[in-house]
C-alpha cells in the first residue's frame, strides 16, 4: 500500500484540492482515502484503473466532509485569496496578461452547472482521461468526453460575451 500512496498520492490530493480549494482539507481527505482504501482494498475487483478507484473513495470522503459541516461548499471563484493561490503556484509576476485570461476563465467554470465543472477540474487540474472521469461518475466515457465538450463551447461564449 506504500507504493499505492507514493505513487497516487499527489493525483488524489489534486483532485481533492480542485473540490476544495483548501489545502489542509486536501490534505486530511487524502489520507482518509488512503485509510478507506487499506479497509477497503478487498473490495477493489479491478473493474477500473486503481487511480480511478482511488478517486472515487475521495469523492465519497469529499462529500462526506461536506456533510458533517453540514452545508455545501462552492468553489468561491470570486475570492481574491483565491484565485491568488491557484495562480501563484503556475504564473509569475511577469505574465500578468496571462494571469488575467486564467482569472477569467476560473469566472467562466465557475458558471458551469456542478457536474459539468467538476468533470473540468478532473481533466485540466487532475489529468485524468475521459474514461477515468466516467468511472468516477459511474458513467461512460463518451458522456464524460460530452459534458467536457459542451461546457467549453458555453465557456466560449460567455468569453465571447465578455
Amino acid at each position: 500500500m506504500e507504493e499505492l500512496y507514493k505513487k497516487y498520492s499527489k493525483l488524489v490530493y489534486n483532485y481533492l484540492y480542485s473540490l476544495s480549494c483548501d489545502r489542509e482539507v486536501a490534505e486530511e481527505l487524502t489520507q482518509e482515502t488512503f485509510y478507506k482504501a487499506i479497509k477497503g482494498i478487498n473490495k477493489f475487483r479491478n473493474e477500473c484503473k486503481i487511480n480511478t478507484w482511488l478517486c472515487q473513495i475521495a469523492k465519497n470522503e469529499w462529500k462526506r466532509y461536506l456533510g458533517k459541516k453540514n452545508k455545501i461548499q462552492q468553489i468561491s471563484i470570486d475570492n481574491d485569496e483565491y484565485i491568488e493561490h491557484v495562480l501563484i503556484e503556475k504564473y509569475t509576476e511577469d505574465n500578468l496578461e496571462a494571469r488575467d485570461e486564467i482569472i477569467n476563465l476560473y469566472k467562466q467554470i465557475h458558471k458551469l452547472d456542478e457536474k459539468t465543472k467538476e468533470v473540468f477540474y478532473l481533466r485540466i487540474k487532475g489529468d485524468l482521461t475521459f474514461k477515468e472521469i466516467g468511472e468516477i461518475f459511474g458513467k461512460s466515457e463518451e458522456w464524460a468526453r460530452i459534458t467536457f465538450y459542451r461546457g467549453k463551447i458555453k465557456l466560449k461564449e460567455e468569453m465571447r460575451n465578455e
